[in-house]
């Protein structure tokens, strides 16, 4: 690879450019990760006016060498037909909603124009893979291997210290994970994008399988209480959930159980709950002797450890610690050769799998609810 790393970005939103909504601006992270050798060659997105403000703040920010020479444009197709071959990207960062990519179904198969249009390109993609059924992602999956493209997905949390820290600990002790426990309570008074409220255009679990392995899918059991349930009505929405199909929209809380096929269990409970923009997260994975509970992970990563022989519990604090960083840091390294590419820490394969989890937890609720509501 050339000094210059070119970057094409798909999507002019939060995800790539942040909002008050979350932590998440890839492009603030590049800036930062690769200086002056980025060189930001296309922005995709259908959305001009969008496009051309973010564009627009770049060239305006203080580095505006990296941007000068980015071209917008409406559709990968476009992008194609005019990027000049000095400008070819090496990486493309796909920060586009799930439900126009993770299939091979025109209109939805956001990857797989890019692997046509730009055979040689990385690509980083944004979780979740999808938003429709999984099998074309394992279609999508098939095509990844076959043209032997380089794939991240941003399941972020993986790259975190303290994470790091109890997987590191599991290994060196030869631990078998007995079970996780996570908990994800949202913040949703910011979150004001439809598509965030939409069971057919959002979703996502990871961390636990991450300790716990592949799920046996038959085995998940859930439960939830629906939007249309008195204890399931919000009062600090800012946008208007109407539009929105009666059917498709989140449940306020979601109780899952499911069996590990190594044999733990994993349990997992997810929130819609919280006002303001900080949100409630934890999660616990058990082995024998051992207690793991990691607090706070968006922010300031806490890890209590119980060891065994002691009833003691060690604290480590994780300050300035940035996964979305430590992500794309990582996946640029891999793309440059300084590392194997085991150093992704999700796949697309993998992360697949998280997205089986998510539609199993879905129609298992959904079958539960059809007794009692």
């Amino acid at each position: 690879m050339s000094h210059i790393v070119n970057v094409l970005l798909i999507g002019a939103g939060e995800i790539n450019f942040g909002s008050v909504e979350g932590p998440w601006n890839h492009t603030l992270r590049l800036e930062k990760i690769l200086g002056s050798r980025l060189r930001v060659v296309a922005l995709v997105d259908p959305d001009r006016s969008r496009a051309t403000d973010a564009l627009n703040s770049k060239l305006r920010s203080a580095v505006p060498e990296a941007w000068k020479d980015c071209a917008l444009f409406p559709t990968v197709a476009d992008a194609a037909a005019s990027i000049p071959p000095q400008s070819v990207p090496h990486i493309a960062i796909v920060g586009a909603p799930p439900f126009v990519r993770g299939t091979d179904i025109p209109g939805q198969d956001l990857e797989l124009q890019l692997v046509n249009a730009f055979p040689k390109c990385a690509l980083f993609v944004e979780k979740p893979v999808s938003s429709g059924p999984e099998d074309p992602c394992w279609r999508v999956a098939q095509k990844f291997a076959a043209s032997r493209t380089l794939v991240g997905v941003g399941y972020m949390l993986r790259y975190l210290k303290a994470v790091q820290m109890i997987k590191r600990i599991i290994s060196d002790y030869g631990l078998v994970v007995m079970g996780t426990n996570a908990r994800y309570v949202m913040a949703y008074e910011w979150a004001r994008k439809p598509a965030w409220w939409d069971k057919a255009r959002s979703g996502g679990r990871d961390l636990s399988r991450y300790f716990g392995g592949d799920v046996l899918l038959p085995s998940v059991v859930a439960h939830t209480v629906q939007h249309s349930e008195p204890p399931g009505r919000l009062s600090a929405t800012r946008f208007d959930e109407g539009p929105i199909p009666a059917e498709n929209r989140l449940p306020r809380l979601t109780s899952a159980t499911w069996k590990y096929a190594g044999g733990a269990v994993g349990t997992l409970t997810h929130v819609i709950a919280l006002h303001g923009t900080t949100y409630d997260t934890e999660l616990e994975v058990y082995a024998d002797g051992w207690h793991f509970k990691l607090v706070d992970p968006y922010s300031t990563p806490k890890l209590c450890v119980r060891r065994p022989g002691s009833a003691e519990v060690e604290v480590h604090t994780f300050t300035g610690d940035d996964p979305f960083y430590t992500e794309l840091a990582t996946f640029v390294d891999v793309v440059e050769g300084r590392r194997e590419s085991e150093g992704v820490l999700s796949s697309y394969e993998d992360a697949i799998k998280t997205y089986e989890l998510t539609w199993a937890i879905r129609r298992a609720s959904e079958r539960a609810a059809e007794d009692y509501i």
